[in-house]
């Protein structure tokens, strides 16, 4: 048997995203998380095909539209990764958004003149929206329509859930602060690991978040205040100073099965403006320029101030921009001995 299945891959700073057009599977369930735990027990086999090599690569990202759960969104969006179906991938949105607005698969009235095109997601982690600003056919991929010049998502509700809370290594203890941004992560500064924060010591740096996502969720793992579908560390966010000329911080986020956004991480964003807001090193109306390992960056802001159960959040705004890559089709062999991918 031979499956067929068609995607459009982009990438926003440099994370590389995959979203299923044809081919793949309409998860059933009343919420995102319902939808996702469908698609973890049916859909292993699409999200390996796709994610893992031949056809992919450790760090990519994939997604899949939905139907809306909620009578205020467009569309419902899944992501899933080498590790597995996550709740949230917020740099993924600005790529999936612009793949939306140029190629027409989320149908939208024109916007008043100056007001950016407004989409709405859920997600098994809440609902996103992406503001896309945009400019009429530069052709290119998009094809003489919609061109999308930049776009600002405005995440989930971010906040602290730990500061300076010890994580042992064997003989050595680490201090991080747990953010929420999407996904719980640990802020670890690179120089008190010992390891410097470039790409030749991604192996080590990819090694060391594995370890502390392992230690951290074997012992004390974080809490989300209002379900459960939401706990555990997620992933590690590793700190260090810019390199960028108008960057603030620049940083790694690696999840914790050791998958790598070489981007500034929309996620991660939100996750250091929590630690940051917190600290009191960043305010109001203050912009926050995020570099990631490659050099691109993101600009966040606090926006809306609200609860989550009784701790104080805030929902970011990150700015960003994503480029289109390729449309491509491809096919499953079950004959084929890695007709599902492989990891090494």
């Amino acid at each position: 048997m031979t499956r067929e299945f068609q995607t459009i891959d982009a990438h926003a700073g440099g994370c590389p995203v995959r979203l299923v057009v044809a081919g793949g599977v309409q998860p059933t369930g009343l919420t995102m998380p319902k939808r996702q735990a469908w698609m973890a027990r049916r859909a292993e086999a699409l999200r390996r095909a796709l994610v893992l090599p031949p056809r992919g690569q450790a760090d990519l990202c994939g997604a899949l539209l939905t139907s809306p759960v909620s009578s205020t969104a467009d569309a419902g969006l899944l992501f899933f990764d080498a590790d597995g179906f996550t709740a949230l991938h917020l740099t993924a949105v600005m790529a999936i958004a612009t793949i939306a607005a140029e190629r027409g698969l989320i149908v939208r009235g024109d916007p008043a003149p100056g007001e950016p095109l407004t989409l709405t997601f859920d997600t098994a982690a809440g609902q996103v929206q992406a503001r896309l600003r945009t400019g009429a056919g530069a052709g290119g991929v998009s094809g003489g329509g919609t061109r999308v010049t930049g776009v600002t998502v405005c995440g989930v509700p971010s906040f602290v859930a730990g500061g300076s809370v010890p994580v042992t290594l064997g003989s050595r203890v680490l201090r991080v602060d747990f953010a929420f941004g999407g996904a719980f992560q640990a802020m670890v500064d690179a120089e008190s690991t010992g390891i410097p924060l470039d790409a030749a010591h991604l192996p080590e740096l990819r090694r060391l978040a594995v370890d502390i996502c392992e230690a951290v969720n074997g012992s004390h793992p974080p809490v989300h205040p209002t379900g459960a579908t939401l706990n555990g560390l997620g992933g590690v966010v590793f700190t260090g100073p810019p390199e960028h000329p108008s960057a603030h911080l620049r940083t790694l986020a690696i999840s914790s099965s050791g998958v790598v956004d070489r981007s500034a991480s929309a996620t991660g964003t939100a996750a250091m403006m929590a630690v940051l807001e917190a600290m009191g090193l960043l305010h109001e109306g203050d912009p926050f320029v995020h570099e990631g390992l490659l050099g691109t960056t993101l600009e966040g802001r606090i926006g809306r101030r609200l609860q989550v159960g009784e701790v104080p959040a805030f929902v970011p705004e990150i700015d960003g921009r994503a480029w289109i890559t390729g449309d491509h089709t491809f096919v499953v062999d079950d004959a084929d001995p890695l007709a599902d991918g492989y990891r090494l």
